[in-house]
Parts: C-alpha cells; structure tokens; sequence
C-alpha cells in the first residue's frame, strides 16, 4: 500500500490549491480525478464555462454599445450554441495546462480514477474496470464539487429542460425559454440568453431573485432586465410540469399555465458525495449532501477535511482555493494562513454584473447596527456618459460617527470601471 501525507479527493480550486499548500511544505501528495481532465467543475462544466459564453454574446450583441449609439444589434443569422462556445473549448484548454502545470511543479501525483474511503485513512481508488488500488495517507481532503439539483418531480426530457451542466450542449438557440429559479446561476443564464434575443421568463417562486445580496441594488439590476426583455415571475410556484410536442409545459399555483419551447432547470446544487463511503467513516453530512466542516474546514473526523463547494455556500472558486489552504494549514500545522477573511466579495456575472462585499443594508437593519448609505449613479458620472453606461450604480453602506468603517461596497454595472 502506497503511503501519502495528504490524499485529495477532487482537483477543481479547492483541491489544487490545497494540495499545493501542503506540497509546498514538503508534503507527499496525491490527487484523485475521476474525470478525464483536471479542473472540476469550474473548468469543464461550470463558472469558466458560462462567464466564456457570456463574454461571446456581449461581443456578438454588441449590447455594450447599445447605450452609447442607440443602436440594437441583432445576431448573425445561422448562429447556434456551437457559435457561442467555440472559444470557451479554447479557454478550458488553457486552464487544463494552468492546473496540470501547477500540479507537476509541486510533484503532485494525479490518479485518474473513482475514490471511495475504506476507513478514515484508505481510500480505495479504482482507475479500471477490474483494478483497485488501496491507497494510505494521514490527511484526506475532500474536494469533490457540487452537481445541479434535479427535483424528481421535474421530467428532465433530453433536449427540452437541461440543468445547468447541460444547458450549453443545447443544438440550437430556442425561441422561448423558462427559467426556473432566481439564484446566481438562474440569473447569469437569464440575461446571457436574453441578450441572444431569447424570450425568457424567470420563474422565482419567492419575492426577488438574488436575495443574498442588498436588496436596492437586486431591484436596480431587475429593472435593467426587464428593459432587456427579461420577464420576471415571482410569488407563484410551480406546480406541475410536463413536455408535450417538444415544448415545456407548466401549471403554477395561480392556475396559470405557460408554454414554452425549452427550460433551464436551476433551483440549487448538491454536493458530489454519491459512493464516496463518507457516511460509512462517520463523516457527518447535512441537507443536500452538505459535507459538516468547523472554522478550519475539518469534519467530526479529524484526519477528514473538506472545503469548496461540497460545504455550501458561497461555493466560489476564489474562496473555495482560501479555504483549503486554511484546511491544510491546520491538518499539518503549518506557519501559514490560518482564517479565511470574514469579508469575502461575492460577484454576479449577469448582464449586467453585481459585485459586492460586506454586510448589506438589510444585514445591518436585522443585526440593529447604526449605518449610513452613500449611492453613486453612473448617470450622473462623465465617466458613465462617455462608456454609454447610465444604470450603472455604486452603493457604500458605512458606520457613522468618528471612527466610521466601511460595511459594505455593492455595484451594478454594465461593466466595472
């Protein structure tokens, strides 16, 4: 049996760069991909994925320009997905060399294979149909990404309702498309494909979309959505769903019923834990799969640790690569980072963009801190007038009195000056 200091379970952010950490101190380690190219999600079906497409259709729409020349434009005609996502294959080529490169300059050993625990230190990985190799190591991360949730009320009918990891294999831009669910990933595709010219409608079954972030600036970026074409229906669930001649069929709560020709199904994530024998070492797990980890990202287990999106929110590959390396410093004791930052910036990477960082108004109303608002409107700005940007909008949430601190920085914006 092959003996590591550290086993990592996954290669997307969390995993390499918490592999990295400890490598970098000296560590022997191993990662365990079961896909053919490292990356995870974020490289091959998620984020990369979707901010590439995003920038192609700005480009294509020419939607930056339509605020400074007043001029609509239209798609080239016979464009498809496949248009779109040429260049995305080009990207996610180069961040396979990125991550692989980084991997091989620590002497990372990458095992291509499936990975289940034996006990709290042997992880049994099987990289052929007929071989299994039993592998040994003091330290185990696990780093296994998150896969859209799929309600087993919801027929997810091939080429008519995708999830998120399969929206962009679509082989042809519809017409009318239903998006279900007004989270991060729900509203990105929203806008992507209104700015395509699709007829889409976001069905949020609570008041807002995006409700984690300040409420002022979610209404701001709704409104310049619905002057897209984006159509907003809140407040009223789904109650049924069927496909019927190729089109999408719902009944909501109100009795309404709606067709549409495809559907975008994006109502949460769930943590890649399926046969990973968590459950069988003791390995505590919450709602969805949600791995349980403490300040410093350990399990009950304490030679088990986990981090990125297979704890939860906010499952950013920037905080999921800090939260490892904290991981890492804790399990071998390293003089290094020991906390991730209390105030982490959280962007939206709808069209237009919200970024943000801090506590929002609404955070400092239910807490009852004491707070200012300064609002800055692009309109107003000659910087704004000049890029053609006039719903752009800079919110500062600040502590009064002498000693004031910054609470919170949020923006709205076509594009971020």
């Amino acid at each position: 049996m092959r003996h590591f200091d550290l086993i990592v379970i996954g290669s997307g952010p969390a995993g390499e760069k918490g592999a990295a950490q400890a490598a970098y101190f000296g560590k022997r380690v191993a990662i365990i991909e079961r896909e053919k190219h490292v990356g995870g999600v974020v490289v091959n079906t998620g984020g990369l994925a979707s901010k590439t497409l995003r920038e192609t259709v700005l480009y294509y729409t020419g939607i930056r320009q339509r605020g400074l020349y007043d001029h609509d434009y239209s798609l080239r005609e016979n464009m498809n997905i496949g248009s779109f996502m040429h260049r995305k294959q080009n990207v996610v080529r180069c961040q396979w060399d990125i991550v692989s490169q980084n991997l091989l300059r620590h002497n990372i050993e990458v095992i291509h294979g499936t990975a289940r625990l034996k006990n709290k230190n042997t992880v049994i990985v099987g990289s052929a149909p007929d071989y299994e190799e039993d592998l040994h190591a003091d330290v185990i991360l696990i780093a296994t990404g998150s896969s859209p949730l799929r309600p087993g009320n919801i027929p997810f009918t091939p080429n008519v309702i995708y999830d998120s990891d399969e929206i962009l294999k679509m082989s042809r831009i519809p017409r009318s498309m239903l998006v279900l669910g007004g989270g991060a990933i729900g509203t990105e595709y929203s806008s992507i494909f209104t700015a395509m010219g699709v007829e889409v409608t976001l069905l949020e079954p609570h008041d807002r979309i995006l409700g984690f972030l300040d409420a002022e600036i979610v209404k701001r970026l709704t409104m310049r959505l619905e002057q897209l074409g984006l159509r907003f229906l809140f407040n009223d669930p789904v109650i049924n769903m069927e496909t019927q001649d190729g089109n999408v069929q719902i009944t909501l709560q109100s009795g309404a019923t709606h067709t549409f020709e495809t559907a975008l199904i994006a109502v949460g994530r769930r943590s890649n834990i399926e046969n990973l024998g968590l459950e069988e070492v003791g390995v505590a797990l919450g709602e969805r799969g949600l791995v349980k980890v403490n300040e410093k990202y350990q399990t009950n287990v304490p030679n088990i640790y986990a981090a990125g999106d297979v704890i939860g929110f906010p499952a950013l590959a920037s905080t999921s690569m800090e939260q490892a390396r904290v991981a890492m410093v804790h399990a071998f004791d390293l003089l290094y980072k020991e906390t991730v930052s209390r105030t982490l910036p959280v962007a939206v990477y709808a069209i237009p963009e919200i970024s943000a960082v801090g506590l929002t108004e609404e955070d400092c109303k239910n807490k009852k801190i004491a707070y200012e608002v300064g609002r800055a409107y692009y309109e107003n700005s000659p910087r704004g007038q000049i890029i053609g940007d006039t719903v752009g909008m800079i919110k500062l949430i600040f502590s009064p009195g002498k000693n004031a601190c910054l609470a919170h920085i949020s923006s709205v914006s076509r594009r971020l000056s």
